[in-house]
């Protein structure tokens, strides 16, 4: 008979929410939750605590009869009050657990809904929604499986057959991205900017979800992937995945090269050197052109700061987690300073109360990750070098760079500058000079 251990404090968070921050992420889009109004508000509450913005996030409200007779009647009145209070150009429809478990049919819905009852809204543009439909239970993956699965979502809905012709002339590039930081997404921009082809960064809340003041409150923040940007993928050279689908039939990837014939490239995250090598190859491989010498540049001062740093981090222990996709990404950098990786842990199979339990015989110097970890450092009196989601019990963390040859020697300095901190505060006498 197999023992079954429950998870205390697991390491990730729920399904939709991964879906929702994609969907922050597209021009003009509102997120909507079908399911219950808690749902929508943990969403709303979790994630203003890590950017520090208004997030947005619409709820189709079950209520105790609606988990009986369904959420048909709930969904459509959802979709009429968010036409008509936001005017948005799309609406990404996310399920939950509650109406995955009674059997909604969420796709027949919104067929009904197109055919009978779109005719009543009227915007003030005298145009109706785009609508598309993730199904993300949390109890079939964490966010970042949400994640995924609403990048091919939206991706299946929008894009659409185009001239292969112009796919020779401008040699587009598509650009999925793993769930990272705003600074990490405006670093993304800048890279491929450098290379001066067109291309589409999916998705994109590097605005959205860190802008400025505003003078009056804005529903829709201005920023976003571009409706016409994601309807142009299919007419691009090649496109470059970060991260792990895990549903390989709901890759957005995938289906651009099984129904456009657009090369897939799945990639880590590029965090450090060797990872980021891996993306610009793949970029000059696409674009045919080579690495512009701006970011050669950034690469040689990434490992002049090896070669200034390795004595403090060099043969130091530590325990990662976080998502997958970072996890796997940090882990080959952590070797590459010379770090050993006592644990990974990704949320899927180890929670915080299990990592506790093991580290206190493993002695490791640090560890690494979102600020969930805090009460492992706590009680280890070991530093905690924050990075990745969620960032809540410190300001920026929606800015920490990670990506690239810069967000890489930012993460560099983190470590070696907390193990400095740490050697500095625990000496029998402090000095200045290290």
């Amino acid at each position: 008979m197999h023992s079954y251990i429950s998870t205390r404090n697991a390491c990730k968070l729920c399904s939709p929410f991964g879906a929702c921050i994609v969907m922050r992420g597209i021009e003009r889009c509102v997120p909507l939750i079908h399911g219950s109004q808690g749902c929508a508000t943990y969403i709303r509450r979790y994630g203003i605590s890590h950017f520090r913005e208004p997030i947005d996030i619409a709820s189709s409200n079950f209520v105790e009869s609606t988990a009986i007779f369904g959420g048909r009647d709930n969904l459509f009145r959802a979709i009429d009050n968010v036409t008509q209070q936001y005017q948005p150009a799309i609406i990404g429809i996310a399920s939950t657990c509650l109406s995955e478990t009674i059997g909604d049919d969420v796709k027949l819905f919104l067929h009904e809904y197109k055919t009978k009852y779109s005719k009543k809204i009227i915007c003030t543009d005298s145009t109706f929604p785009l609508i598309f439909y993730a199904s993300t239970p949390s109890y079939r993956g964490t966010h970042i499986v949400g994640f995924h699965e609403a990048i091919h979502a939206v991706i299946e809905t929008l894009a659409i057959k185009l001239s292969t012709n112009s796919k020779k002339k401008n040699r587009r590039i598509n650009l999925i991205s793993g769930f990272v930081s705003a600074a990490d997404l405006r670093e993304l921009h800048e890279i491929l900017s450098a290379y001066c082809v067109p291309y589409t960064l999916l998705p994109d809340y590097s605005e959205t979800l860190d802008g400025g003041v505003w003078e009056d409150y804005q529903r829709l923040p201005k920023g976003g992937t571009t409706i016409k940007d994601i309807e142009s993928m299919p007419d691009a050279s090649g496109t470059i995945y970060f991260g792990h689908a895990f549903n390989k039939d709901r890759n957005g990837a995938s289906y651009l090269e099984s129904n456009f014939g657009i090369p897939m490239n799945t990639i880590n995250l590029p965090i450090g050197i060797e990872n980021t090598d891996i993306f610009f190859e793949t970029l000059n491989r696409i674009t045919g052109k080579k690495t512009p010498e701006k970011w050669d540049a950034e690469r040689n001062r990434l490992i002049d700061a090896y070669f200034d740093g390795h004595k403090y981090c060099s043969g130091k222990r530590a325990i990662l987690y976080g998502d997958i996709d970072f996890v796997d990404a940090m882990n080959g950098f952590l070797n590459e300073i010379g770090v050993e990786t006592l644990t990974a842990a990704d949320g899927a199979e180890i929670d915080f109360a299990t990592i506790l339990e093991k580290a206190a015989n493993m002695k490791p110097d640090f560890i690494i990750g979102n600020s969930k970890g805090y009460y492992i450092a706590r009680e280890l009196n070991i530093p905690l070098v924050r990075c990745s989601f969620p960032i809540h019990d410190r300001i920026g963390g929606h800015r920490i760079l990670h990506l690239g040859y810069r967000g890489t020697l930012n993460l560099f300095e983190r470590i070696c500058n907390a193990l400095m901190e740490k050697n500095q505060n625990t000496a029998a006498s402090g000095w200045t000079y290290i």
